[in-house]
């Protein structure tokens, strides 16, 4: 079993961009125009803003990266998840300092595995078993005692649980894709 934080995420401790809340999801086959579309209650395309107050999308491969600085609603929000969910697939990786971070794989509108990264024996969803084994392998003990030692680098074992399933690496340089306005102008 991985007792060590994932090397390749280690930088996330460090990144001044997601600060002590945020949320980084992974969408299956939809461009990133359809999921801000999708994301807006009344299903108009959301404008490309700051990264500090808006969700930014990027496409890679067959995903759509959408990152929310400051919120949390892709991994947790039931209405979010069922329309932005429709017919495909989300990875979502959620860091709350107030309150629980949380990890959730959403097929079709519905949490199939949903767990707070502190407590991967504590699941939930229409097949909270269906991740076993991709967790062991990441260090999130799906059968982790409650009294005994803290499970550590949550987040980043968060990170390689979602590689591990949709094939891609969230990296610095894949964050600033999602926000192509808020880089600097090169002379």
């Amino acid at each position: 079993m991985m007792t060590e934080c994932p090397e390749e995420f280690r930088w996330l401790s460090d990144c001044e961009e997601l600060q002590e809340i945020y949320c980084v999801s992974f969408v299956r086959g939809l461009a990133p125009e359809e999921v801000l579309r999708r994301f807006s209650v009344d299903g108009s395309a959301m404008e490309e803003c700051d990264p500090i107050d808006c969700i930014g999308t990027a496409k890679i491969g067959d995903w759509t990266l959408v990152v929310e600085p400051g919120g949390w609603q892709l991994a947790v929000d039931p209405e979010i998840q069922a329309r932005v969910g429709q017919g495909t697939e989300i990875v979502s990786v959620s860091r709350h300092d107030y309150a629980s971070d949380i990890f959730a794989y959403i097929v079709d509108g519905e949490p199939v595995v949903q767990f707070e990264p502190v407590l991967p024996d504590d699941r939930s969803g229409t097949d909270p078993d269906r991740l076993i084994e991709e967790m062991r392998k990441v260090g999130l003990d799906p059968d982790h005692d409650i009294d005994g030692p803290l499970i550590e680098s949550t987040i980043e074992r968060s990170f390689a649980l979602a590689s591990r399933i949709t094939g891609l690496r969230f990296s610095p340089e894949l964050l600033k894709l999602c926000f192509p306005a808020a880089e600097p102008l090169e002379n």
